[in-house]
């Protein structure tokens, strides 16, 4: 029988019973955790990893158009292939500009498992 799966919980935390740093057994919202994270870097954030990251959190002062949110599209897309192309396939990318919140959703099939899932992040603009 397989390990039971652990990661380290996102944000990190100290478990207060343990002392030990909090996990994550649940595959699945370890994935979404992965997801967010690499949208949300911004390049140059990770010290050892300079390229790193999708860079959504810099788009607050962006213009909110259908420009932008092609151009959004296309960053994600890139990103979570060349970050988390050895866990998930990305299916599809779409965004959609609503009012002051650029919409980001993200279709996705765990490798691991085949599932297809998915993901939506709004960005405040």
């Amino acid at each position: 029988m397989p390990d039971p799966f652990h990661a380290l919980k996102f944000p990190i935390a100290v478990d207060p019973q343990t002392g030990r740093f909090r996990r994550e057994p649940d595959y699945d919202a370890y994935i979404r955790q992965l997801i967010r994270q690499v949208l949300l870097t911004a390049h140059g954030e990770r010290i050892n990893r300079p390229s790193l990251g999708a860079g959504l959190r810099h788009l607050v002062m962006a213009p909110n158009s259908p420009a932008t949110a092609s151009l959004v599209q296309t960053i994600v897309y890139q990103a979570l292939t060349t970050w988390l192309g050895t866990l998930i396939a990305t299916d599809s990318v779409d965004t959609r500009a609503n009012n002051e919140r650029l919409e980001v959703n993200v279709v996705y099939t765990v490798k691991q498992r085949g599932e297809r899932r998915e993901l939506t992040l709004e960005v405040t603009l």
